[in-house]
Parts: structure tokens; C-alpha cells; sequence
């Protein structure tokens, strides 16, 4: 293989194509997000003090350290080689390091991100050349591995920065080959990157990081022989230093074999066997991608191959993963962002919102990164450049609005109608995470129980000014009916989530273009009601002190320490206003009674929301006004769906033909979206 000097990535993108008038305006708003999160991340680790500071290197000669082994206290997790570099260091106790230390640290996350951006496999379209860089800074400042390896000590950005330079920058086999081999010597898993030197062609550059790591290593016996003894031996390449091996932080083979449960001589033999299939698949993969002339995808693909092999493969070593959104996955131009969407999700986001607190899901949820890791290096089918889809994938199908009914309401084009259904992963994805953050949210608002009563007696107090202050009377009545109670208890816990998650999935299915305007609608109106639950928190009539309502549902409560059940410590039961109990319940009905083909399902639509209410009321969970909020979010949803995006009903655009695409897909199409399909019209005679 040519040297990286000789790569088109690496050569100023040579191959840049296409334009675009305001990216520079963008590429200016990512270089000063990216610095204010560079700003933040050291803001949060720079408030440690000190002297504190210092002794979390965990190395001799640190304030607070003991004299003696680098290992004596058990959490200095680097190599012999790193602590010998290291010292000198902390031997210095500098009252500015900590400062230094993690200025530098961030630098190299900078350097990281500028080498990987030029490292884009030709041709490279304009915006990408101009944003790829500041954008994946950003990304990496709030990614898990740096806001964790800017703590005292950390060295895990440094050797991805020696590695990228090395393939990228640095001209010559052996200076790239001691890049290579210094930072194997910081990381000894990235000896991975030999192999794939050998396999490219590059047997000199792979023999000097041979070279250079056993240089390096041999130094460290020499230096330090009783730390080396320590790392090498006793804790075979640093196993269990720094932390406990099947803690979640290990996100490595070993570590998910311990988390499971696994021990001893046949854990030992399975991720032997299973680290030598990784190595072997991975490297090939690599090999092929470097050949394909997508050097970046390759590097990335051996660094998550490094990290999952490795004994101790920690959080803050995985940034290998982040550099995998390089490739290309997906023939479909609507594709092409799940795998960047998945990785950047996996690599920012705690793995708790990502998946449900489940036990089943346990081993998916410990492990996240680690299967994001595997994926990249043995699984995701990365396009060759030499595909007809890699510069050219299939393109997404829109469709004209058509006339709007009502012609005072202004139309504001801020998006436009899919035809086709969206990627069903990254759809899950987007839910997932989106309900997620809606929880939290939504437990976070205000929770003052003074305020939350006094609003509550100006609900009540309007109420009765209007005459609908029904509750009591309601709430009375179902406790006197057993059987009224039973159901509206079962109605009220049951299908809050089910029916709203079923339509999804109905329409998804049978009807992608609507699919699009109802979940849209439902996440415009769940978003106001955030809004809501912050800026009015509200006690609902079961709380009300010296009202007489029973909460049907959870039992007479203590109003000084109510009890929930498991939802006690996670839920805030004073988001009432606006009722998303009814406000998606009238979701629900108005997607049916506006989509369902038959009568009696647009009735059982129009049923469910009569119902709900009902439920709400009947149960002391909320007040008749809000219901009426949640009326009012979610037609406020759907209205802003109408300006930004037209009518629900559309006509087929048709921006040209596609592969295999005929008369048929499109009238197939343009009946998805509501439009009956008419004949073209002929321009002669019969």
C-alpha cells in the first residue's frame, strides 16, 4: 500500500466536490460549539482541587500517593512504559498541571478530530470537507471516552492521535512505524495495527512498530522490573488494575464474559477463542477497506478490534468507534444515517437511556459500547467505494402538498413529506431515546408541593366558577360501584402506552406517509407538554388536602409522604397540566377516526377518548381543565404539523426515475399518501 502521504484523504481532498454558499457560517457555529464544550469539559474536571487532583494519577511521588510500586494501590491502569513517561510528571507538582494536563488532553481530542476529517476517502463533497472536522471535535468533547480520559492520568486520546498520524500525516515507513509502536507501547492491544500494516503491503512500517514497542517495553523492564513483573504477569497485561475486571467500565470481550457470569479456565479459553475470531474477521475487514482505499474506516475497524480483544478494553480507550461513522452504510439514501445515529447515541448517551431498566435486556444494556465495537469491526456492511451506491444511493421520494383547505391558515415549508417508510432502527432508536428524555424531564420539573396545591385550588376554583367542577361527584360515584371502579383503574393504568405504540405501528406498516405526519403531530404536542409541566406544576384532585377525593388507583395516600409504587422515585405526580393521559388518548382517535377504513373502527377511535376522560376523572388523576390542556396540545401539534409541512394529503412528487422504479411504484406510492392515482394524460389523439 502507498504511504498515507499518498492518500487522497490526506492530500487537502483533492476529490472535494460541490458547494454551498452559507458553510462557512455553519463550519464557524460547529468550531465555536466544539470550543464551548472544550470549555465545559474543563470547567467540570478542573474543579477538583489540586492537591486532589494530583493524587488521582495514582503514581509515586504525587501528592497524597504512597512511595513505592506504581500498582501498590491498584488503580493506576496504565502500562510500565506510560508510568515511566508519567513520573517525571507528577514528580514535578506543578501547580498549574492539572490546567496543563487537561488543555492538552483537549488539544489532542482537537488534533484527533482534524487528522481523522482529512483522512475522508476521495471524492469528499464540499460540506462534508468544511463541517467533518469542527462537527466531530463537538461530538468527541461530549462523547463518554473524553469526558472520561481527561481525568488525572488518562492517556487514552494520545495514542489514537499517534496512530491517525501515522497513517495519515506522517511520510516515511519507520517514523510511522514508531508512532505505531510508542503508542502499542502506552496500549499494548494496539499492536493490532501490525497486522494490518503487514496485510497492506507495508511490511517495514509494520517491523518498525514491532521494533519500537519491544524498544519501549524493554526500557520499561529495565527502568521499572518490578512494575513490569506486576503489569505483565501477575495481572496479565493489566487485568483487574484500576478497577474491578467485570465492572461495567471493562467494555471489553473479558469483561462481558465475567459479567455474565462466566470464570475460571473456561472463560479463560472462550475469550481466547473468541478474541482470535474477532482479530481475525476484524483484520480482514480492515485489510479490505484499506485497499478499497477507505484507510480512515480501516483504522477505526482494527481500533475497535484492539479495544475488544484487549484483557481490559476501558470507556475511555473506545473512540475508535466514534471514527467508524466514516463508512457508509445503507443503499437508500433515508439509510445512510442510522449508523452514524446509532454510534453517536451509543457514544454520548448513558446506556440506561438507550434501553429500558429490564432484566432481560441487562446483558445488552452493561455492554453497549462494547457491542458497538464488535458491530464496527466484524458486522455493519460498509459500502465499497467501488458499489454504484456509494456516491449515489438510492434517493428518498417526497410529495407535494396539495391545496390547503383553508386558505387564511399560512403554509410554511419548513420540511418535506416522505413518501417511503423511514428506517425501522433508527425509528426505535429515536423513540427510545426520545421517551427518555421525556421521562426525565419530566421528573425533573418544579416540584413544590405549596405551589403545585395553590394552582390546584385555582383549577378548582375556575371550575366551579364555570360549573364543571364534576370530580367529586364522579370520584364518589365509581368508589361506590366496585365494578365501575375495577374497569376505570384497569383503563386508566392499561392503555395510556399500548393503543398510541400500536397505532405507531400499524401506520408505520400500512401507511409510512401518514406514519410520518402522526408521529410528528404526537412529538410536537408531548413537547409543549413539557413546557406545561414546568411552568404550571399542578397538584392533582388526588392530592388536594381536605377535598375528600380517593385516589381509586394507588390507595388513600399520605399527601406528607404519598407511596406509588415503584414509580414513587422516578415519577412527578404534579405534571398534570396539560393531561397527556387524555391529550394522547385524543391523538389516538383522531389518527383512527381520520385514517380507519371501516365505521366501526372510527367509532372505537372516537370511543377511546371519551373513555380516557372518564378514566382521568373518575380516579381523582386529574381536573376536567386538563383535559382540556391536552386538547389543547395536541391540536396545537397537529396545526403546527399542517404550517410546517402542508395538508396530511399529498400529491407524488417526482424529482426523476429511480432503478426499477416504474408506473406502478409510483401510483403504489402516491396511494400511500392519500391521493387517488389518475392515469397520465395522453398528448395525442387515441
Amino acid at each position: 500500500m502507498a504511504n498515507a502521504a499518498e492518500h487522497g484523504g490526506a492530500n487537502g481532498h483533492a476529490g472535494v466536490i460541490g458547494g454551498g454558499g452559507r458553510l462557512g457560517a455553519a463550519r464557524f457555529v460547529l468550531w465555536a460549539l466544539a470550543a464551548v464544550l472544550a470549555v465545559r469539559q474543563a470547567a467540570a474536571v478542573l474543579r477538583t482541587p489540586p492537591g486532589e487532583w494530583l493524587s488521582d494519577f495514582h503514581l509515586p511521588g504525587g501528592p497524597g500517593s504512597l512511595p513505592g510500586s506504581l500498582y501498590d494501590a491498584g488503580q493506576f491502569t496504565g502500562t510500565p512504559f506510560a508510568g515511566l513517561v508519567l513520573k517525571p510528571l507528577v514528580a514535578l507538582a506543578a501547580p498549574s498541571l492539572e490546567v496543563a494536563w487537561t488543555c492538552v488532553t483537549l488539544l489532542f481530542v482537537a488534533a484527533v478530530g482534524l487528522v481523522a476529517a482529512r483522512g475522508l476517502p476521495d471524492p469528499v463533497p464540499r460540506r462534508t470537507a468544511l463541517l467533518a472536522a469542527p462537527g466531530l471535535v463537538a461530538l468527541m468533547m461530549v462523547s463518554l471516552p473524553v469526558r472520561e480520559a481527561a481525568s488525572p492520568g488518562q492517556t487514552a486520546v494520545l495514542p489514537v492521535l499517534l496512530v491517525l498520524l501515522a497513517f495519515f500525516r506522517v511520510p516515511g515507513e519507520r517514523p510511522s512505524g514508531f508512532l505505531v509502536g510508542l503508542a502499542a507501547a502506552l496500549q499494548p492491544a494496539l499492536l493490532c495495527f501490525a497486522p494490518l500494516l503487514w496485510l497492506t503491503g507495508r511490511r517495514p512500517t509494520a517491523r518498525a512498530a514491532a521494533v519500537t514497542f519491544a524498544g519501549a517495553t524493554a526500557l520499561s523492564w529495565a527502568s521499572l522490573p518490578r512494575d513490569s513483573w506486576t503489569y505483565w504477569v501477575e495481572h496479565v497485561a493489566g487485568t483487574g488494575l484500576g478497577g474491578a475486571p467485570d465492572g461495567p467500565a471493562n467494555q471489553s470481550v473479558h469483561g462481558a464474559l465475567l459479567r455474565l457470569g462466566l470464570s475460571g479456565p473456561g472463560e479463560v479459553l472462550l475469550h481466547l477463542a473468541l478474541a482470535a475470531a474477532l482479530a481475525f474477521v476484524g483484520l480482514r475487514r480492515a485489510a479490505r477497506y484499506a485497499r478499497d482505499g477507505q484507510l480512515l474506516l480501516a483504522v477505526a475497524v482494527t481500533g475497535c478490534v484492539a479495544v475488544a480483544v484487549s484483557p481490559t478494553g476501558w470507556r475511555h480507550q473506545l473512540l475508535w468507534v466514534l471514527l467508524a461513522v466514516a463508512g457508509k452504510v445503507g443503499r437508500r439514501a433515508a439509510d445512510r444515517p442510522v449508523w452514524p445515529v446509532a454510534v453517536v447515541l451509543a457514544m454520548t448517551l448513558p446506556s440506561a437511556v438507550l434501553l429500558p431498566n429490564l432484566a432481560a435486556l441487562a446483558p445488552v444494556r452493561d455492554n453497549v459500547l462494547l457491542l458497538a465495537a464488535v458491530a464496527a469491526a466484524c458486522a455493519v456492511p460498509f459500502l465499497p467505494r467501488s458499489s454504484p451506491y456509494w456516491r449515489e444511493p438510492v434517493p428518498t421520494r417526497y410529495g407535494r402538498p396539495a391545496a390547503a383547505r383553508w386558505s387564511r391558515v399560512p403554509l410554511l415549508p419548513f420540511w418535506r413529506r416522505v413518501l417511503s417508510r423511514p428506517n425501522l432502527l433508527l425509528e426505535l432508536l429515536l423513540i427510545r431515546v426520545g421517551y427518555s428524555l421525556y421521562s426525565h424531564i419530566r421528573a425533573a420539573a418544579p416540584t413544590s408541593r405549596t405551589l403545585a396545591e395553590d394552582n390546584g385550588s385555582r383549577i378548582h376554583a375556575i371550575e366551579r366558577a364555570l360549573g364543571i367542577d364534576i370530580e367529586h361527584v364522579v370520584n364518589r360515584a365509581v368508589v361506590d360501584t366496585p365494578w365501575l371502579e375495577a374497569f376505570f383503574n384497569f383503563y386508566y393504568t392499561s392503555f395510556h402506552f399500548v393503543v398510541p405504540l400500536a397505532i405507531l405501528a400499524v401506520l408505520y406498516w400500512r401507511r409510512p406517509a401518514d406514519y410520518r405526519w402522526a408521529r410528528a403531530s404526537l412529538g410536537l404536542a408531548t413537547v409543549m407538554a413539557l413546557a406545561g409541566f414546568w411552568l404550571y406544576p399542578l397538584a392533582p384532585p388526588r392530592l388536594m388536602p381536605d377535598l375528600g377525593f380517593v385516589d381509586t388507583v394507588h390507595g388513600v395516600q399520605d399527601l406528607a409522604n404519598p407511596s406509588y409504587g415503584a414509580m414513587t422515585a422516578i415519577s412527578n405526580q404534579y405534571a398534570a397540566m396539560p393531561s397527556l393521559h387524555f391529550g394522547w388518548s385524543l391523538w389516538c382517535g383522531t389518527v383512527i377516526v381520520v385514517l380507519a377504513p371501516k365505521g366501526w373502527q372510527k367509532l372505537l377511535g372516537a370511543l377511546h377518548p371519551l373513555i380516557t376522560v372518564c378514566a382521568i376523572v373518575a380516579t381523582a388523576n386529574h381536573w376536567v381543565l386538563d383535559a382540556v390542556g391536552g386538547a389543547l396540545v395536541v391540536g396545537a401539534g397537529f396545526g403546527l404539523v399542517h404550517v410546517l409541512s402542508g395538508p396530511r394529503r399529498l400529491r407524488l412528487s417526482l424529482p426523476g426515475p429511480r432503478p426499477g422504479a416504474g408506473e406502478a411504484g409510483a401510483a403504489g406510492e402516491a396511494g400511500e399518501a392519500g391521493e387517488p392515482v389518475r392515469a397520465p394524460a395522453r398528448s395525442g389523439r387515441a
